[in-house]
């Protein structure tokens, strides 16, 4: 999970729209243990600008990764090791998921001053 938001990144760029729910009987630590393996090896893809994750209680999560690029994405889906999580996340974790690509023509935030 990550507790910052990603800013400042010059449109135009890609996100990638993963939401999930796991399933309740799932191994929770070896999904989190997986997780955090895949935030490392993510970082490694030339073009990938961060990411942003939140999960409830009771399972739905929601994770926004920010790509410079369509050949960004491309490189990440084909990660071997990925695919490899992947394959795990749906015969044990996930009961089910989605994801959604866009392209992000504009972008603004705020940032509250004390």
């Amino acid at each position: 999970m990550s507790d910052q938001l990603v800013a400042g990144i010059e449109p135009p760029y890609y996100t990638v729209v993963f939401t999930s729910r796991l399933r309740p009987e799932g191994d929770q630590d070896a999904y989190a243990e997986t997780a955090r393996r895949m935030a490392e090896l993510v970082a490694e893809v030339p073009g990938f600008l961060g990411y942003e994750s939140a999960r409830t209680p009771g399972g739905l999560g929601i994770t926004v990764g920010y790509f410079r690029d369509e050949d960004s994405i491309a490189a990440w889906r084909m990660n071997l090791e990925h695919q490899r999580a992947q394959r795990q996340g749906r015969a044990e974790w996930y009961e089910r998921y989605s994801v959604h690509v866009g392209r992000v023509e504009r972008s603004y935030g705020h940032v509250h001053a004390e």
